[in-house]
């Protein structure tokens, strides 16, 4: 980077919008500068910023660094009995010092991450109502429909907001419904944005629909904070979906949208509808086709198996396996001349009741009919169980996202290493004890053959005396950059052409490609630069495509990385410069998003 201080601007970008080089304005001071996450120091604040912002008595002497108040926050953390205590822990801290909260995770990220997202943050959200203190997020709800234009308009103004994450809570990390406690994954979504693609903490707002819920106990739980009814379907909650897609997009008309952990019937026709309308994403149908694509391509270049050849049964139909069958039909037909129709046929679905067929039809989702094969080709065949069905098709590539433990078998394993040189197998469902199969006993069953990738982290294995890492289908090596090409770029809509060339980024960053006892995937330890790659690929095609509404991007590829990068939050403390509060924006206010310090006075 040219400037010599990222307290100084940068020459080149230092006048975008988004420019994290510089002095931050602010014009807080005393204790309202304290209660600001986004702005407060703590112990850091320097002597002279505390003579200018009135901190003197407010703090005690000793002026500390970031990294000693990081190495003080760590062992506090440590402390802590449980990992549900520990989430809790950061929750708190999160709330009193954004950019503490960022450097420690940044800092413990292989440790820290499933404790601030899967599998712990389901815990919390299962105890939101429970372990409830402060209100973080925008909370809409059916019965106020007609107020969802107003509620939305306080978060900031037009320009305030880059990235809303919106979920109703009725899938919730494997957990199924959790009604209002659904804020928590928009939250925790919002986390990883800024965390592994600098995503400004400030311009981010996480959203819960409550919809009400038809989780028993919850209902039956007198400390329950949602609408204590079952939940709305059909005309009363597309029309409140719809509001509130409109109120957003007139409130904040350069965001992108995340939808997630909405229900099986309403994920992807949510999807479908809003995609060729606005800038959308959904990470449970789009964010695990990607990474989950990625490994798979690296995978066929390994095994050196052609896309227009390979053969690929999804055990599992629900909206991840859907999802993921609905990226690689986009590769297929792009890589070949095949249409998506014909890539299909390339493609097994198998749920609960065996494989799809068109004779159950009517017992199927919309996203599944697609993949239902014809009932002719099986006729007098076993379709109903796995092994019957890896038999009848060998195929190369076997995908687990049914939440079913241990349904990759010994016989499974050893019948589909018969007729492939390298099965790729991804037992990918969560979490760990829901896996289809253990790593280890994928190397041992298929003679060290087998391409792995798993849905969560496990250690390395050993098959005759050599190691293979384990590659996890991380899906936040992947949103987080496909979010940042998006807004960087101010992307009028995310098509499925732009998907595909974020995820091949990814897959050239197969650390396999190199060393085959390497994983197909890079760790999530090096996100942030994987999310660099992705956005460039995103952006270049966006402006390929005509989609970009952002003018002057650099063409240059090193110029380019560097325009990214300049734009990049990352958990530093900035230099204050103070400001006068009838001159300050809403930003230097700390009154925009998810760093107004005005929330807890709404509710």
């Amino acid at each position: 980077m040219a400037s010599n201080s990222k307290d100084e601007k940068h020459p080149k970008f230092g006048h975008l919008p988004l420019a994290t080089s510089g002095p931050q304005d602010c014009a807080l001071t005393g204790a309202a500068l304290l209660r600001s996450p986004y702005f407060n120091k703590g112990s850091a604040f320097t002597a002279e910023e505390r003579a200018e912002f009135k901190l003197h008595s407010l703090l005690p002497p000793n002026v500390q660094t970031l990294d000693e108040q990081v190495a003080r926050a760590y062992d506090q953390y440590c402390s802590r009995s449980n990992d549900l205590a520990k989430n809790t822990f950061m929750s708190s801290m999160k709330e009193q010092n954004t950019v503490l909260y960022y450097k420690l995770v940044e800092d413990h990220l292989k440790e820290m991450f499933s404790v601030i997202y899967t599998p712990t943050e389901g815990d919390a959200i299962a105890n939101f109502s429970r372990l409830f203190r402060r209100p973080e997020g925008c909370f809409l709800n059916t019965k106020d429909q007609d107020r969802v234009d107003e509620d939305l308009d306080q978060w900031g103004e037009p320009e305030d907001i880059d990235i809303i994450v919106v979920s109703d809570g009725e899938q919730i990390l494997g957990i199924g419904d959790q009604g209002v406690g659904g804020i928590l994954i928009s939250v925790a979504k919002l986390v990883i944005y800024t965390l592994c693609a600098g995503i400004h903490p400030s311009r981010t707002l996480p959203v819960v629909l409550d919809c009400g819920t038809n989780n028993k106990d919850l209902l039956d739980d007198e400390l329950y904070l949602g609408l204590k009814m079952e939940r709305v379907r059909g005309e009363e909650y597309d029309s409140f979906v719809e509001k509130f897609v409109r109120a957003a997009r007139k409130r904040y008309p350069k965001a992108y949208i995340h939808f997630e952990d909405f229900g099986l019937n309403n994920a992807r026709r949510i999807l479908d509808k809003y995609t060729p309308e606005i800038p959308c994403f959904n990470d449970d149908v789009q964010g695990t086709g990607c990474v989950t694509l990625a490994a798979i391509m690296a995978g066929l270049q390994v095994s050196k198996v052609k896309w227009e050849d390979v053969r690929i049964v999804l055990f599992g139909a629900g909206t991840a396996g859907t999802g993921i069958g609905d990226h690689i039909k986009d590769a297929i037909s792009t890589d070949t001349d095949k249409s998506k129709e014909e890539a299909g046929k390339q493609i097994w679905c198998v749920d609960k009741p065996g494989l799809l067929l068109s004779s159950k039809r009517d017992s199927l989702t919309p996203a599944q009919i697609p993949y239902a094969r014809e009932a002719s080709e099986w006729e007098g065949k076993d379709h109903n169980y796995l092994l019957d069905i890896i038999k009848e098709v060998k195929p190369h590539i076997l995908i687990g996202t049914s939440t079913k433990p241990g349904a990759f078998t010994e016989e499974v394993v050893r019948e589909m290493s018969k007729h492939v040189e390298r099965p790729i197998i991804f037992p990918l469902s969560n979490p760990t004890k829901l896996h289809e199969a253990k790593p280890q006993d994928l190397y041992d069953w298929s003679e060290g053959k087998a391409l792995v990738a798993t849905g969560s982290p496990f250690p390395a294995v050993e098959y005759n005396g050599k190691k293979f890492e384990i590659a996890e289908c991380n899906n936040s090596t992947t949103f987080p950059g496909i979010g940042l090409g998006a807004i960087l770029s101010r992307a009028r809509l995310v098509p499925p052409s732009l998907l595909v060339a974020a995820t091949k980024a990814l897959a050239d960053q197969s650390p396999a490609l190199k060393d085959p006892t390497k994983p197909l995937l890079p760790d999530v330890t090096q996100v942030r630069d994987i999310s660099v790659q992705l956005a460039k690929a995103v952006i270049r095609h966006a402006v390929k495509e005509e989609l970009n509404e952002e003018k002057d991007i650099p063409e240059e590829d090193e110029e380019l990385e560097e325009w990214i990068r300049e734009q990049m939050w990352e958990p530093r403390y900035k230099k204050l410069r103070r400001v006068r509060e009838e001159e300050a924006t809403l930003h230097a206010k700390g009154e925009v998003g998810t760093a107004t310090v005005r929330r807890g006075a709404r509710y």
